[in-house]
Formats: C-alpha cells, structure tokens, sequence
C-alpha cells in the first residue's frame, strides 16, 4: 500500500535506482544520515522546508505518478508538484467548464458545498453539546442561518452567510477546548495556537483534497464555492470546506484535549504563531490516522475510510456535471 511521506528541514532529495534518498540539513549546515524511501511505497509526498532536487527527479517523480506539496518556513501552501494529468476527459472538463460558466448551475453546486459544510459544523458542536458545553447559542444561531443558504439567489451572497456560520462556529472553539483560548480567526499570520493549528489543518486537508481530485476526471483549477485564481486549485478549496469539520477540527479538538500537543509545540516570533517541528509531527500522525478511520457507508454497505470520502465526494462532482445524479454533499450521520 502506498503512503504519504513528510520531509523536514532543508534538505537534498535525489534518486538511487528506484529509490528517494533524501539528506536533512540542520540549522549549521551539517548533513543528517539519508533516509532512503522506496519509490514504489510513495503516494505523495509533503515537503517542509527548502528542496534541492533537479529536473530528472521531477521527471522520474512525474512517471511514477507521485505529488510534491511544498509548504514555506511559516507553514503556508506554497502549491505542488503534480503529474501529468493522466485521466482528464475532454467530455467531463467540458461539462465542468459549462456549470461553472452557468451562474445558475455554479449556483446550485455551491449551494450544496456550504449546506454540507455547514451541516458538518454543527454536527460537531451538537456532539459537545451533549457532553456537557454550553453551546446552545451558537448552535441556535448557525441553525438559523443554515437555513437561509438555500435561498441564497448568488455566490458573493452565499459566502457572506458562509462567512457569518464559520465566524460563529469558531466562537464555540473556546467552550470545547481546554488550556488554550483561540479569541477570534486570525491568519496569514496566525497569532496564537489554536489559529496555528487551524491554518496548519487546513493546508493539510487542501491537499488531501486536491489529491482526491487528482485522480478523478476533474479539473483542479475550475471551482464553484471559490472563484478560480491563477496560482491555486480552487476546486480543492470547495471539497475541503465540507470535510474540515470533519478531518481538521475534529483532529484540533482531539490533541488539544488529550494534551497530546501542548505550549512546548509551538513558536512564536515577530507577531506571529507556528507549530514547530514536533508539532507538526504530533499533528499529522493524527492527521494520517483520522484519514484512515474508516465508517459504514450508506450508501455502498461497506466501511470506507474517511480519506476515501473525499475522493468519494469527487465522483459526486462528475456525476452531476454529467447530468447523471444530482450532487448531494457527504454530511455525517453519527
């Protein structure tokens, strides 16, 4: 089975025969021993830090069909590696293209990503609610206003009530967590723990999407919810705004409270807050063993791991620009 793989620090990765070899540098400039990875092990991999590697690796990487997300000193998505897009379909491209081009259809799927996202929100505050926080308040207001996105008559409308469900939703942050405050979103730079932890995350869950798409027929950069930009996969950002309640938030909620991750794991420096690299690690191995959970779906009657939702919700996505099947949204039923 084929796993991601995460490399730190600054460091040279090259190919031996058919496997990465990949040396870390430390913060003097000394080589750490090479840690050899098998190319046919590797799914993709996530790289912290500056890369040296040459345009023969990215080649053999590229044949090999394995991704490269890189992420800069303060942990921002800096944007990927990806192979060549073996399974685009003109037919579906097209069809995606004409929902996008279409205010009414781009509309509709839209609709359905916030409604999801908004319905996995509250599953999460309602689930602390019935262990004893006091979260009827926002639980009442995203309620209410969940109730009004379906007759949102534009996208700029729809992402301003978008906008008002997830500003309520992380007030509730502070009843749920215990030994850190989150005292309102801030980003790009985050300026406590709670706001490191949730840019962090969500990268993480941006590329797990984005990975899911990938092997799809899908597009990428062509979205619904987000405008597409030059320099992004906007389709990623519409797919993870369903699962972040769900693989981010949860995965907060679960080290924050078992002390799993605590003060020691992060920096601060020139206003702004980060994980470091012990954080990091702690972080992604609960990342990684949130992704492989796995449910009983409903639908297919058999247990699917939470990381295959995602690619799951990507079919969805070809289905209803194909006039197959309507898009409904995954919202979680337990």
């Amino acid at each position: 089975m084929k796993k991601t793989y995460y490399l730190f620090n600054p460091g040279r990765l090259s190919r031996k025969d058919n496997t990465l070899k990949f040396v870390a540098v430390d913060e003097d400039g000394n080589e750490q021993k090479p840690r050899y990875i098998p190319v046919e092990g590797v799914s993709d991999l996530y790289v912290f830090g500056a890369l040296d590697a040459n345009s023969s690796l990215y080649n053999f990487l590229g044949k090999n069909r394995i991704a490269v997300h890189f992420f800069d000193y303060y942990e921002n998505y800096s944007g990927s590696f990806m192979p060549k897009e073996y399974l685009l379909a003109g037919k579906v491209q097209v069809a995606q293209t004409r929902h996008y081009l279409q205010p009414k259809k781009r509309l509709d799927i839209a609709l359905q990503i916030v409604d999801g996202a908004a319905f996995n929100m509250l599953k999460n505050l309602k689930y602390y609610q019935n262990r004893e926080k006091d979260l009827a308040g926002q639980i009442r207001v995203i309620s209410g206003l969940a109730e009004t996105i379906l007759s949102c008559k534009s996208v700029p409308e729809l992402m301003g009530v978008e906008g008002n469900i997830r500003q309520t939703y992380y007030s509730a942050f502070d009843e749920i967590l215990t030994g850190f405050r989150m005292d309102g979103r801030t980003k790009q730079p985050p300026l406590n723990e709670i706001n490191a932890l949730i840019s962090f995350g969500n990268m993480m869950c941006y590329t797990t999407c984005l990975k899911s798409i990938y092997h799809t027929q899908l597009n990428p950069t062509i979205s619904f919810l987000h405008e597409p930009g030059t320099r992004r996969f906007s389709l990623a950002l519409d797919v993870a705004e369903i699962f972040k309640p769900i693989l981010v938030d949860r995965v907060i909620f679960k080290v924050i409270n078992k002390k799993e991750i605590r003060s020691k794991h992060f920096s601060k420096e020139l206003q702004r807050c980060l994980l470091n690299e012990n954080g990091k690690k702690i972080f992604i191995r609960a990342y990684e063993e949130r992704l492989q959970e796995t449910i009983k779906h409903r639908t297919l009657k058999r247990h699917v791991s939470y990381q295959h939702l995602t690619k799951l919700e990507c079919y969805k996505l070809v289905k209803h620009v194909l006039k197959m099947e309507e898009y409904q949204p995954f919202k979680t039923w337990w």
